[in-house]
């Protein structure tokens, strides 16, 4: 039996020690996990992922399967012409030929790969410029603000499609150039929500420290304010890459974009309107697919705003 010093000796773990214990534990929470935890269960925002994905990898192996299965997306020769011309939905066409007798779904899928393309690298360009032009307002401020957001206003005051078709009048029409043009005309609204961003977190004490211990201008930019502003920009992005897709199917569809024979959604929509009346999946099927990706963009957009706002708590 243990003696009376021995007993004094024992003494039982406190609540906060076992509370410490558990937290030492536990793993570190970060913003991207916890967003990641948020995100899973928005069932929305996880089909438009869904659909997003598989988009892309039918997109990318479509080389690998669609010419042996559908044939070719931009060729036709005149047999296929007079007997397979639009026809109707069928186990061996399931979203029906074209007027030239091409299979309207093989079509789709290489017009992904093309809208897909576009709205990826017209979003990256016009995210860059309105980045670095957020930046250089938001955080050196006075005349650099004001030069650059008079500049926004008026990229903003003419209409964006327009402008989209006026600055492809000038350079010409052709994929790379709808997506410069529209990359290069789409970055003030990125520019104003970045300049918001960091107007909300330039002046917190982190930043003061590292201006203190003579950090420079692109260090505290690069390593202390941007990783604290990019949720909004990641948000906005995925959202504008919709945006992109529907100004290219626009584009195309008024004769500004892709150039025939390559499939585009707009210029399959643009082909089928005449026979809307007797052969609608003319452009009923491209006409879906513009839906649903934008959809699946937009849906994916409001999960990561949802998911990305630190003041959600988990329930």
């Amino acid at each position: 039996m243990a003696t009376e010093s021995e007993k004094e000796e024992i003494v039982e773990p406190s609540t906060a020690s076992i509370e410490a214990e558990i937290d030492a534990s536990a793993p570190a929470r970060t913003l991207w996990g916890d967003a990641w935890k948020r995100l899973r269960k928005n069932k929305l925002a996880m089909f438009g992922a869904v659909w997003i994905i598989l988009m892309i990898i039918v997109a990318l192996t479509a080389d690998l399967w669609v010419p042996q299965t559908l044939g070719s997306p931009t060729e036709a020769d005149s047999t296929t012409m007079t007997q397979e011309s639009r026809l109707p939905p069928s186990f061996e066409h399931p979203f029906g030929t074209d007027t030239l007798g091409r299979d309207v779904l093989c079509r789709v899928i290489y017009g992904a790969r093309i809208s897909l393309a576009v709205g990826v690298l017209a979003t990256a360009i016009s995210t860059v410029i309105g980045l670095i032009m957020g930046a250089l307002a938001a955080y050196y401020g006075g005349i650099w603000d004001t030069i650059i957001m008079r500049l926004a206003d008026i990229f903003l005051a003419f209409p964006y499609t327009l402008f989209v078709i006026a600055m492809l009048a000038v350079i010409g029409s052709g994929i790379q150039n709808v997506f410069i043009a529209i990359g290069i005309l789409g970055w003030p609204s990125i520019a104003r929500v970045f300049r918001s961003a960091i107007l909300s977190v330039k002046e917190n004490d982190y930043v003061d420290a590292a201006r203190a211990m003579g950090a420079s201008d692109f260090r505290i930019i690069a390593r202390h304010i941007f990783p604290n502003s990019v949720a909004s920009i990641v948000v906005y992005a995925t959202m504008n890459i919709g945006g992109a897709i529907l100004t290219e199917s626009a584009l195309s569809y008024l004769g500004m974009g892709v150039v025939p024979p390559d499939p585009s959604w707009g210029i399959m929509i643009q082909d089928g309107q005449t026979y809307l009346a007797t052969q609608p999946w003319l452009m009923l099927m491209p006409g879906l697919a513009i839906l649903t990706t934008v959809l699946a963009f937009t849906l994916l957009g409001d999960g990561l705003r949802d998911a990305l706002d630190v003041k959600m708590k988990d329930a």
